[in-house]
């Protein structure tokens, strides 16, 4: 295993540079430090065959000019998923935010974590490689109150998997939802539909949304829904059901609870599993997260070029996004997303990438 770095260009904040790790089994991770992005994930099919499996760009101009559409395998901060109005009250005083989707505040604002230049730091240990990411958020920053210190570390390891890993402290009381937002497409970048991935996903609740995304309402039971994804199903097997859900999401964009057993809120927990018939490649997801947002890429309107040189078009791609619900400052009924003074934010996700060997 090893961990390799090089400069990836320029920004106005400075020099961005590359982490590319490699394990001893052919897969490999590269990581800007642009927005903490994975940039590729490339890993071997059942023949050996090794591809990127997960959607972005060539070049540092696109995702300066272009990720902000669609944030390719980038850090989502401070809150990601939405806040509805922009607005949330926390200890009697109420916060503003930027509006940037419909009349809600999404994915930390105008210039989330996505937009910002995290300093980097490689490591090798006998077990794995990664990199150690930090980004300090200033006190008002999209209107989130309290200095924020966030350290987000990648490690890949010989076992094929991936883990993400959070840290956050603050010396104001805020509130703090963070996720990675990478696209997969477990035949490789720009091969075309995922539809036929077949997914389990180890969650009995889901949030209803409106038709901006917001949640409403009390989580609902998948069973009998679309939404029942707890038996291996092809993700588009009833993606074109007349289901009000599927309409106002344009598809699967929809928070799910992960099922965790009484008492256990942060553990790492079985979330998912992906399997692509047609190379063999499977995912298995688990995180510490209470949910995770199914997105299955239904904004992409052939408007974006991969670095396959091939265009990117709805249901090209689908996200595992791990984190907590969506407009949890204003749900008091869904868990808690307030970070205070003297506590640290701690939470992890792994992603391990096989085969089916068929």
């Amino acid at each position: 295993m090893q961990v390799e770095v090089e400069p990836f260009g320029t920004i106005d904040e400075g020099q961005v540079d590359r982490y590319t790790l490699s394990n001893d089994h052919g897969m490999t991770v590269q990581i800007l430090t642009l927005g903490g992005v994975i940039q590729t994930l490339s890993v071997p099919d059942r023949d050996g065959q090794i591809d990127n499996v997960t959607l972005g760009f060539a070049t540092l101009d696109e995702y300066v000019r272009l990720n902000a559409q669609v944030s390719f395998g980038a850090l989502i901060g401070r809150f990601a998923n939405r806040i509805g109005l922009g607005t949330f009250d926390l200890d009697g005083e109420t916060f503003h935010l930027p509006i940037n989707m419909g009349p809600n505040a999404l994915h930390g604002g105008l210039r989330g974590f996505a937009a910002h230049l995290w300093a980097g730091e490689a490591f090798e240990t006998h077990e794995s490689v990664g990199v150690v990411l930090r980004l300090t958020s200033p006190d008002g920053d999209e209107g989130y109150p309290g200095r924020l210190d966030v350290t987000v570390t990648y490690t890949l390891d010989n076992q094929n998997a991936l883990g993400i890993r959070y840290q956050a402290v603050t010396d104001k009381p805020t509130v703090l939802n963070l996720t990675n937002h990478a696209y997969f497409n477990l035949t490789g970048e720009g091969s075309g539909s995922i539809l036929d991935h077949e997914i389990t996903l180890f969650a009995s609740a889901y949030a209803p949304s409106d038709v901006e995304g917001l949640p409403e309402g009390p989580l609902a039971d998948v069973s009998g829904t679309p939404f029942d994804f707890r038996t291996p199903r092809a993700i588009g097997s009833r993606i074109r059901e007349n289901h009000p859900q599927i309409l106002f999401g344009h598809g699967y964009d929809h928070n799910f609870v992960v099922d965790r057993a009484t008492g256990d809120t942060n553990s790492l927990a079985p979330t998912a599993i992906v399997r692509d018939p047609a190379s063999g490649r499977t995912l298995q997801v688990a995180t510490t997260e209470p949910g995770v947002q199914f997105y299955t890429a239904n904004f992409l309107k052939a408007e974006l070029v991969g670095p396959g040189g091939k265009v990117y078009r709805q249901s090209d791609a689908f996200c595992l996004e791990t984190q907590h619900y969506p407009d949890s400052p204003n749900r008091p009924d869904f868990p808690s997303t307030v970070l205070r003074p003297g506590e640290e934010f701690d939470s992890t996700t792994v992603f391990v990438f096989g085969t089916d060997q068929m």
